[in-house]
């Protein structure tokens, strides 16, 4: 089988970005899809992780999700398909995040339970390792960028975080909405920083929407 040609179709014909070990999470999702039970879920969808009792892990073929945190609902992090969610968190015994959908998206679900058998039967453990890196490193990098920052550091990371996003992403929610889901930064602050950037040229926006960043300077 060819697994570039393979998975292509199902994730739909996205692009990624370079960082994310791509070529693993293919392979996850090649050998778990003939367990999965597949769903299409419209935009704003709630998935949890539990249900009646079964805990699962999703296969996220086509669209783009947002992992949230329960209680406060901060985004912790954003990712398009292809993607695995469920299987870094799975040893928390509570459920502290729940996914939303930004968009329609196709999702295999797969009992946690019966994914692990499949890893330890096809040896996928490589492959599981770099997804596992992969995702603890986008959420460390988001706890790095609230904590003992300044606003405009808060500001000038998920400005960059941004801009990488893929345009289904990006050009769907305002870069102030797209900081304060994920910061305890205050609107105006967040809104008067933005304003001095476009002003100043640093980037470029259009009705909120970021454009281009033109050259964010360390401090400001």
């Amino acid at each position: 089988m060819n697994t570039r040609m393979s998975l292509e179709g199902l994730a739909g014909g996205y692009t990624f970005p370079a960082h994310k070990p791509l070529n693993h999470v293919e392979r996850i999702l090649l050998h778990l899809h003939p367990f999965s039970t597949e769903v299409i879920y419209p935009k704003g969808a709630i998935i949890r992780y539990n249900e009646e009792n079964i805990r699962y892990c999703f296969l996220l073929y086509k669209g783009s999700v947002a992992l949230h945190r329960r209680g406060d609902g901060m985004v912790l992090n954003s990712e398009s398909s292809p993607f695995v969610f469920g299987i870094s968190n799975q040893l928390s015994n509570e459920e502290h995040m729940y996914i939303r959908t930004l968009d329609e998206c196709r999702v295999g679900q797969v009992p946690l339970a019966k994914a692990n058998e499949i890893i330890a039967k096809d040896d996928l453990w490589e492959s599981l390792s770099h997804l596992v890196i992969y995702t603890t490193g986008r959420v460390y990098d988001h706890c790095m960028a609230i904590t003992q920052m300044s606003a405009y550091d808060i500001i000038r990371f998920h400005l960059l975080e941004l801009m990488s996003e893929p345009d289904n992403i990006r050009l769907e929610i305002t870069a102030a909405n797209y900081i304060l889901d994920r910061s305890y930064l205050s609107r105006s602050g967040t809104m008067r920083i933005l304003s001095e950037l476009r002003t100043g040229g640093y980037i470029l926006m259009d009705k909120g929407i970021l454009v281009e960043i033109r050259h964010l300077p360390l401090k400001y």
